[in-house]
This record gives C-alpha cells, structure tokens and sequence, in this order.
C-alpha cells in the first residue's frame, strides 16, 4: 500500500531547528547531511509506513495510535489515519521524553 506522506507545522519546525542548532554549533554540511536524511526518512514512510514501533513513553500510558521510526538520534513520530502518514514530531531523542511527548501530542 502507498500513503501520502504530509509533514505537520510543528515538525517542520523541529525540523528547522535541528538544522539551525546543527549549523550553529558544528557546521552547515553536517546540518544539510542530517536534514536531508531526516526527510528522506519522513517520505520513506510512503511505503510500509506500519514499519514502525509505537513509542514506548506513549505505550506505557495505552496510547497506540503514534509510531516512531529513528535517524539516530532523531525520533521522527508519526500518525497513520486512512492512505495519509501524518508526521507530528521529529525530536531528539537524548531529550527527556516522557513530557515532551504528552504535551506535544496530547494536548
């Protein structure tokens, strides 16, 4: 089955960020490096987007509807509704999660 990949406000600009602290810390080709495999992680997700496991800080709580697929360090959180593969979060995942994750998705 193929799905249309669509990437939400909020993870472009985590995406965003995670190109601008890259880039201002270490250097701009390692930022593009990362970025454009982060995107080409999202779209991947056009085939096979069941591929991925359900968040263990989510799970805990008995919430199944997220996945999350990883470009290490990167969890890039996502929601399959129908043919359509929403992408809500792409974080890093050395961040304390657990919090981050009800706010952001559970709001």
């Amino acid at each position: 089955m193929t799905f249309r990949v669509h990437i939400i406000e909020d993870a472009e600009r985590d995406i965003e960020d995670i190109y601008l602290y890259i880039a201002g810390t270490d250097s701009i080709e390692n930022a593009e490096y990362v970025i454009k495999n982060i995107e080409k992680k999202c779209l991947s997700l056009g085939q096979l987007a069941e591929r991925g496991h359900f968040p263990p800080e989510l799970e805990r709580i008995g919430i199944f509807e997220y996945r999350e697929i990883h470009f290490k360090p990167y969890r890039i959180i996502y929601k399959i509704i129908d043919c359509n593969v929403y992408i809500h979060c792409v974080l890093d995942g050395r961040r304390e999660m657990q919090k981050l994750l009800e706010i952001r998705l559970l709001r």
